[in-house]
């Protein structure tokens, strides 16, 4: 295993090593006390992704293919199961901050065990049946290394003195990156999905060929000045530009801004990362919903893409140029599309408990696309469905508008 614990390039394939230990410099600002809360039923305290997170490795590879492994607590694998079915019964999501034991120390030593069981199988040799689940086990510690940020981002905003968390372990894009204006595309048949090249997870593919008509699409994020517009212009008390559903959502939670937005003395200021902050009206706006989105790109005129159009004009991550640069695809906020998260055509989940990992969740969802700036380094893909219930806000999910052409 690779020792290093620099930011993993795009590109690139993760090492153990690097990944592991990013998720401790993740957890690493935060006290005991800060690592054990969960603040919704959505959240999971920092213990538990640093725990489940080992446990994906324990049970989906040491346990089927070390001789002699055993784990250090028969009833880790109760605790911090998430959702997989066929491996056994779990502790209820929404109480998982009821447990304070094991503690930050005892979660550490189960990380530092496992840790050397896995040095030991990947010494000895992957076994092919199993070698493509030690990719997706770095893949999906990633994607809970976004998680423990969006979560604990949640836990301290809950705090009336509003703490920050601190500075990412990476540099985060300083805004958008790309010029005002739209991007046209003329329509035909295009193909979206996984190309075979590198790691996808099993939802993005198969390969498919989609007929898109012409449209345009913004070169920049909605920012968070365009948001205090609609808002001033009466977005939330006005019906007709919402879903039924969204309007009912906005009724019974009160909803009046984005989350993270608090009035100030008649002064919009937002909680970050940072703390507490004044609204920067050129950052693009972050942590609304795809009820908040759909309304906005109405309300503007406008609508959200379909992810085929928004995967078809996309360029890859790291590689824009002069017209069409990559930065305010990736780094900055997931954008909402308009497409429903469901199978692409010939879809088939994999066999076994690992094919409960996306298949099973495809329905009731919207489909998200690019990264944001709680995403590791390496870890976008322009093929990447990400996806949330669309009153989901705790994400960092923002969006960018789309126009049909004539």
């Amino acid at each position: 295993m690779s020792a290093t614990t620099a930011a993993i390039p795009v590109e690139v394939q993760p090492s153990y090593d690097g990944v592991r230990r990013l998720t401790d410099r993740l957890a690493a600002p935060l006290s005991p006390e800060d690592q054990t809360v969960q603040s919704m039923p959505d959240t999971s305290p920092t213990t538990w992704h640093r725990a489940h997170t080992t446990w994906f490795f324990e049970t989906f590879l040491l346990d089927p293919a070390l001789d002699g492994y055993q784990t250090l607590h028969p009833g880790y694998g109760y605790l911090f199961n998430s959702y997989y079915e066929a491996v056994g019964p779990r502790h209820a999501r929404p109480q998982r901050g009821l447990i304070t034991r094991p503690g930050v120390a005892e979660v550490s030593r189960y990380r530092a065990e496992v840790d050397v069981a896995m040095d030991d199988l990947v010494r000895r040799g992957l076994p092919a049946e199993i070698a493509p689940r030690f990719d997706l086990g770095l893949r999906h510690e990633q994607q809970h290394q976004e998680l423990l940020v969006m979560d604990i981002k949640h836990v301290l905003s809950c705090n009336p003195l509003f703490p920050a968390y601190g500075p990412l372990p990476w540099a985060g894009p300083a805004g958008d990156g790309e010029r005002a204006g739209w991007h046209a595309f003329g329509g035909g048949v295009v193909e979206i999905g996984d190309e075979g090249t590198a790691f996808a997870f099993d939802n993005e593919g198969p390969r498919h060929e989609v007929l898109l008509r012409p449209f345009e699409i913004a070169r920049r994020l909605v920012s968070c000045g365009q948001w205090r517009d609609f808002i001033d212009d009466g977005g939330y008390h006005r019906p007709e530009l919402w879903m039924s559903d969204g309007w009912g959502t906005v009724q019974a939670d009160g909803w009046r801004a984005p989350l993270y937005w608090h009035d100030v003395d008649g002064d919009w200021q937002v909680y970050s990362l940072a703390g507490l902050q004044p609204l920067a009206p050129e950052t693009p706006v972050l942590h609304v919903s795809w009820y908040e989105a759909d309304a906005f790109a109405r309300w503007a005129g406008g609508r959200l893409p379909l992810e085929a159009e928004w995967e078809a004009v996309a360029p890859r991550p790291g590689a824009g140029d002069g017209d069409h640069p990559a930065g305010g695809w990736y780094g900055a906020a997931w954008q909402w599309t308009s497409s429903p998260y469901t199978a692409y055509p010939g879809f088939q989940p994999a066999a076994g408990a690992v094919g409960e990992y996306n298949g099973k969740f495809m329905v009731n969802q919207q489909v998200l696309r690019g990264s944001c700036l709680a995403t590791p380094p390496g870890h976008a893909r322009r093929t990447y469905r990400n996806f949330f219930p669309p009153s989901a806000r705790w994400a960092f999910s923002g969006l960018r508008l789309a126009r049909d052409l004539a």
